[in-house]
Order: structure tokens, then sequence, then C-alpha cells
């Protein structure tokens, strides 16, 4: 009987995916985007996303050169902006102190902003075919139940015990094919180990999974005690003067960091209080329909105003406040919620 690392290669070889747009190539800036892009982000999501990227930015000095705000404007819908500032700086960091050159090695990758153990291996694993193993989300619940770890995974002793067991099955094939393997894990986990309902028969590892002999698939991975998400209210003003709305730009750090945004508002405060803050006076404010939104540690609750501004007042502002007008408000990078929330609102409400 073959070994897990040999059985996971020459299933990859029969039934994994081979056509994906990352793959069949050894440029390891390629592989580095879809890596980033694949964060908590499913296949289908991040293929239109990623040729579109790569049609802008071929390469890393075409990235490093760019804007932010083109680097966030090719990112809106993403998701997850933090990946996108990361992913521009780490460009940066490779042009200015690497020549250029991608990292050699995982340790090196690793060293980059924003690129944990795990994505740094897979990266030199297909780049450069390096021996070094990844433990993802979905390979943690490979190994939890074929190794009959009764642990929370995210927990950081369980985490050490995985990544030994990780290590372990490369030690165990000499002549592994690091591409193949590698995939193989991913492939796994997405194809036929899911969360819920794992098609065993056909899994390749199945004879020696420990959850498939003793019918511990449901209970394995052990669940996370998940905590209710906290809710946070805000209000943004569409504010409109002549034929353009004012917009501000958030801070690069943060929920939507980097993206220009309407200007946000707490509800204890009026709205026209809050517009007179920036010099623009109004009589009147109009309630639109409310968003929502869940992030990853809460659920936003949005409630936008509608507001004609009569006259704006002299006022100095800093560089991340300006007018556009509709058109402009729809190319510009701003989260996709807000984007679509304006849309509707210029497509029901033409006299705006």
């Amino acid at each position: 009987m073959k070994n897990f690392a040999d059985s996971i290669v020459d299933w990859q070889q029969l039934y994994g995916r081979h056509n994906l747009p990352w793959q069949n190539t050894k440029d390891p800036y390629r592989i580095w985007l879809s890596e980033i892009m694949l964060q908590q982000t499913q296949v289908v999501t991040v293929i239109p996303y990623y040729l579109r990227f790569l049609e802008k930015f071929p390469d890393i000095e075409k990235l490093a050169s760019a804007s932010e705000e083109n680097v966030l404007s090719l990112w809106v819908g993403l998701g997850y902006y933090a990946r996108a500032r990361n992913l521009h700086y780490c460009s940066k960091i490779i042009s200015s102190n690497w020549g250029g050159k991608f990292p050699k090695n995982s340790k090196e990758i690793q060293s980059l902003p924003g690129i944990g153990r795990s994505t740094a291996a897979a990266i030199a694993s297909f780049a450069y075919d390096e021996r070094a193993p990844i433990l993802d989300g979905n390979v943690k619940r490979v190994f939890a139940r074929h190794f009959n770890i009764d642990d929370d995974i995210r927990n950081k002793n369980c985490e050490k015990k995985l990544w030994k067991l990780a290590e372990e099955q490369i030690e165990k094939s000499p002549n592994l094919n690091m591409t193949n393997y590698t995939q193989g894990l991913i492939d796994l986990g997405a194809i036929l180990c899911k969360p819920k309902n794992p098609d065993c028969f056909r899994c390749p590892i199945s004879a020696t999974c420990v959850a498939n002999h003793e019918g511990r698939q449901k209970e394995l991975p052990k669940p996370t005690i998940r905590k209710k998400l906290p809710d946070k209210t805000i209000g943004i003003i569409a504010a409109k003067y002549k034929s353009q709305f004012f917009i501000e730009k958030r801070p690069s750090s943060g929920i939507w960091g980097g993206l220009w945004n309407l200007p946000e508002f707490s509800l204890s405060i009026s709205p026209l209080i809050k517009a007179q803050s920036f010099g623009l006076i109004a009589d009147k404010y109009f309630e639109l329909d409310s968003l929502t939104h869940s992030f990853s540690h809460f659920r936003l609750f949005i409630y936008p105003i509608y507001l004609n501004v009569l006259k704006i007042q002299s006022k100095t502002l800093e560089n991340n406040y300006c007018w556009l007008s509709k058109k402009q408000l729809t190319s510009i990078a701003m989260p996709l919620l807000i984007k679509k929330f304006l849309i509707n609102l210029f497509k029901n409400t033409p006299d705006i």
C-alpha cells in the first residue's frame, strides 16, 4: 500500500485540477498572486479577478509602479482589502530590496508582509519544488480526519501537532513531486474531503483514514465554538452639490482600508451637523433603505442619508476628500456594497 503523500500525488494526476489559470507555470509572481487571492475566497470567484489583475499588472515591476488606488480598484468585490494593500507593498519591497526578483525559498517569502508559513510554502512548492508543507484550512480538515486529531484545529498546540504531521508526510516520500502533492492536498479538501458530506468512496487515502473507519467524518475536525457576531451601526451621507457627490478616502487600516466611500457619521448626531463639519450646507435630508453587511468579526448596519447641498462654505479639507460625478463614482476604488447602493440609487431616482 502506498503511503499518504504518494497516494495523493497519484490521485491528483488522474482526478485533480490541472487547468486553472495559475497552474502549469513556474512564475512565482503569478503563483503568489493566486495564493493571495485564494485566501478565504473560492476559486470560481477568484478567476475573473486574477485574469483582470494580470492583464493590468503582468509582472512585479508593473505592480510596484502602480498607485494603491489602481490596485484597489481591481480588488473591489473580492474583499479582505488588506490583501491587496500587502500585495502592493510587497511588490515595492521586492522591487527595491530584491532587484525585482521574487524570493527563492519559503523562508525568504515568509519575510514579506501578509505572507504566512503555509502561503509561503505553497508558493515555494509550486514555483521552486521546495519540500515545504502547507497547512491551510482545507488541509487541516484532511489531516484531522485522517490522523484522528480530536482537538480544536485553531488551537495553537493542535496546530503544532498538525504541522509536525505535515512535515512527516513529506519526509516519508523522498522522491515526492511537490507540485502534484501540494495541489493534491488542496484539491482533496476542495473536491472530496469537504466540511459536509465528504466523498470517502472516491478518496485515495480512505483506507488509512481513521474518521472513515470509525464513521467520525461529521465529528472531525472538532467544531469551533463561534461567538455571536457583535453589531455595529453607522450612517453614511450621499451629499450632492450640482452634479457631483462628496466622498472621503478611508484610512489604510480597518474595514475597506484605502477605499473611497461616502462620509460616515454617528447616528447620535444629525447628518446636517456632520455635513456642516465639511462646509456643506443643507436644510433637510432624506432617509434611504438601510444596508447590512457581515464581516468576519462583526455585522455592519448602514443607514444612508441623502441630502441636496445648497451651498459650500469656504473650508480647507485634506486630500482624502473630493467631489465626483455619477460616472466617476462607479469607476473608482469603492466598496462594492456602497457602489451597488449608488448604482441602484441613480437608477431608481433619476433626478438625483
